[in-house]
């Protein structure tokens, strides 16, 4: 029968603050992802978890919840996005992801175990920048813009060959005919010691009209 009771009202506001408290930090940094939207997965899934536990009864309370699981996964490819060698949005799908799983453990009455898992997440999301600054990557993605004449096209391949000769990994994004010179962009990875290289080999191009990076 359906009918009040107390605990899922307190499991209700706990999924809310969880939500706010994980989506808080996605909303301050701007994402596509935000405080409504992981407050209201978080509370979604801890509805999820509460119907599970009536439904299944207490020998099988997982018969709907296992569908969040894969289900959460669904949205949370869509805060995935790739452009060239850059993707972006993996922290926010993997916070979306562990809201669901924060929502069932309060739906299923786990609260110290939500709280748990939550801490453990805020503390790897803020100590991160820390951590990276200290081991900080040696390989740079830089956006290479070329400006060449019309008429010396062939260059590009002969800019190509030089670049995979020292291992610097480049994609063609975007070539635009202006003024009858061609704006070439490319991405490129590098690792820092190869950039004074990169410049000096551009500089000793004469068919380069301009180019920046």
């Amino acid at each position: 029968m359906d009918h009040w009771e107390i605990f899922d009202v307190y499991k209700a506001l706990l999924a809310v603050a969880a939500g706010i408290i994980l989506g808080l930090e996605r909303e301050m940094k701007d994402k596509v992802a935000g405080l409504k939207t992981i407050t209201i997965i978080c509370l979604g899934a801890a509805l999820f978890g509460i119907l599970s536990y009536r439904i299944g009864g207490e020998n099988n309370p997982t018969q709907i919840a296992a569908y969040v699981v894969s289900g959460v996964g669904f949205i949370g490819a869509g805060a995935i996005f790739k452009d060239g060698f850059s993707i972006s949005g993996l922290t926010t799908a993997g916070i979306i992801w562990l809201a669901a799983a924060v929502g069932l453990s309060i739906g299923f009455g786990e609260f110290y175990l939500a709280a748990t898992f939550m801490a453990g997440t805020l503390i790897i999301i803020f100590i991160t920048p820390f951590i990276n600054k200290i081991f900080r990557s040696k390989k740079v993605t830089r956006q290479l813009q070329l400006v060449i004449e019309r008429e010396n096209i062939e260059i590009k391949t002969d800019i190509f060959s030089a670049l995979h000769k020292e291992g610097v990994i480049a994609e063609e994004k975007k070539i635009t005919l202006k003024d009858d010179k061609l704006e070439i962009l490319l991405e490129i990875v590098l690792s820092e010691d190869k950039i004074k290289w990169l410049l000096d080999y551009l500089l000793s191009i004469k068919s380069i009209y301009s180019f920046s990076f």
